[in-house]
């Protein structure tokens, strides 16, 4: 057995998709520099990550697959779920063999599990384009903050920049520590220069008196439109999750 360490990056995956081919390793696992201690048996490489030969294996996917299959193999990477490199070098292998359609073939266990992955994916990516709720502050600036269980502000970006195009706002990854800007021109990737915690970002951002208003106006109707007699906290439990009151206006009274 081989481990592959890499720094976490779509390059970095790619190029240790490379290194595997370039030594031809046969049995190999691949994680990330926060991975714990891996086996004591086991050889183990530290991949640096190299644009060059990334884009070589981004070239050859694309080339045999097709861009969308490309394009899913970045979307299940953003999962940052545990082994998914390995899923993903074992499509990739069945890729770079020559096997057409490969991401249709629902006999293969890899691809199974790649197919799930993207599901949840796509599930959680949908439910942010949903749940982000923004609060305008003094510098006239939209905020809002998440904290999702995978890495889905590279695939919601697109959806509030056309959304909210005549607006400056900044959706920030609680869990992650970067967020995405738009500044009324394009969207940038932004990161703190002191980690945060919820609580103290929430507090540092000052709201303007007419954001405080429409919170309160919002959270009013929201409980006068609700419906005692036909409550049904499992139903709703379904399509919003606990997880994500945190972060809903009219969640943050009255829970």
């Amino acid at each position: 057995m081989t481990n592959l360490r890499y720094d976490g990056s779509f390059e970095g995956l790619l190029t240790c998709v490379f290194e595997v081919y370039e030594h031809k390793l046969k049995s190999v696992n691949i994680s990330t520099n926060l991975t714990k201690q891996d086996d004591l048996f086991a050889k183990t490489w530290q991949i640096e990550t190299n644009t060059s030969r990334a884009n070589r294996v981004q070239t050859k996917i694309i080339e045999l697959a097709g861009k969308q299959a490309f394009t899913s193999l970045w979307k299940a990477y953003l999962s940052e779920l545990p082994t998914i490199e390995n899923t993903i070098l074992q499509v990739v292998q069945q890729i770079i063999t020559g096997k057409h359609n490969v991401l249709s073939n629902y006999s293969n266990a890899d691809v199974v599990a790649l197919q799930k992955v993207l599901k949840k994916v796509s599930r959680e990516r949908h439910r942010m384009t949903a749940f982000v709720r923004f609060q305008q502050a003094t510098d006239q600036i939209y905020y809002a903050i998440i904290e999702p269980d995978f890495n889905v502000l590279p695939l919601i970006r697109t959806h509030f920049k056309n959304r909210f195009a005549d607006q400056q706002w900044l959706i920030f990854d609680q869990h992650r520590n970067y967020g995405i800007f738009y500044n009324l021109e394009e969207v940038i990737v932004v990161e703190p220069t002191i980690p945060t915690n919820e609580t103290d970002l929430a507090l540092r951002i000052p709201l303007t008196d007419c954001e405080a208003e429409f919170q309160r106006l919002w959270q009013s109707y929201f409980s006068a439109t609700g419906i005692a007699a036909r409550k049904n906290t499992k139903l709703h439990l379904q399509h919003v999750p606990k997880r994500y009151w945190n972060y809903l206006t009219e969640k943050t009274h009255g829970k």
